[in-house]
């Protein structure tokens, strides 16, 4: 069938993988998001925030409503979130924030990804002050958009910093703003595309292209578990 046929089918085969691996990270934090501040989406940012995330990646609108209902369900309340930081190759800083049912499991799958990969599990808290804990947002640059005017609006709502990159901007706060500034966008009808709380590491390290491959390597073994949410690395 040619090179071409062979091309579309490996490249609908690589987004279905991510999509059978992102799909239920979405909807655990959506179904975590209903469970703790209830099934309404109008009187509750953090699911909106959620389920708008999910529709960024395409997630179907039957997914989504699955998630919800799932948070009325028993098994939910023994649903933990966890977090853990460790040292992977070449000294690389890695967080890795998990939700799960399962928190020893968890915790043997995490250790083994690090222990296998030459690196190890530290304390939490040994990363306290080499990251900080950011919410940011992302939306669309319109051309009537005046980001100067934007950040003095949103100054009080807790911005931090706004960035503009090629055709989309970027609103970073203390993560205790996430309410405020999410409230403040909308009311200045922004369509946020994406919106999470990060760690952002406070100095970044250059790695060689031989030591991104093996660092690279963990990353994507930690990231293919369905427990792990979200990993951040201090890699320039």
């Amino acid at each position: 069938m040619g090179r071409a046929f062979e091309y579309r089918r490996a490249a609908k085969e690589k987004r279905w993988d991510k999509m059978s691996k992102l799909f239920p990270k979405l909807g655990k934090a959506i179904t975590l998001a209903a469970k703790e501040g209830g099934l309404d989406p109008d009187t509750n940012a953090t699911l909106r925030t959620a389920i708008k995330n999910a529709k960024s990646e395409n997630m179907p609108k039957d997914n989504i409503e699955a998630a919800i209902k799932r948070a009325l369900a028993k098994d939910v309340e023994d649903i933990s979130e966890i977090l853990y930081e460790g040292k992977g190759p070449h000294g690389v800083l890695v967080y890795v924030e998990c939700a799960t049912d399962n928190p020893t499991r968890t915790v043997a799958n995490v250790k083994s990804y690090f222990n296998k990969a030459g690196g190890s599990i530290v304390s939490n808290g040994s990363f306290e002050f080499m990251f900080n804990r950011k919410c940011v947002f992302e939306f669309e640059k319109t051309e009537e958009m005046d980001l100067e005017e934007m950040e003095f609006e949103l100054i009080d709502a807790g911005l931090e910093t706004i960035e503009a990159q090629e055709d989309r901007v970027f609103v970073y706060g203390d993560y205790k703003a996430f309410g405020t500034l999410s409230t403040g966008l909308e009311g200045m009808d922004i369509d946020v595309l994406k919106s999470n709380l990060q760690r952002i590491p406070t100095s970044t390290t250059e790695y060689s292209d031989e030591q991104l491959e093996d660092i690279e390597k963990m990353l994507d073994k930690i990231e293919d578990d369905d427990d792990i949410q979200q990993v951040f690395t201090n890699i320039a």
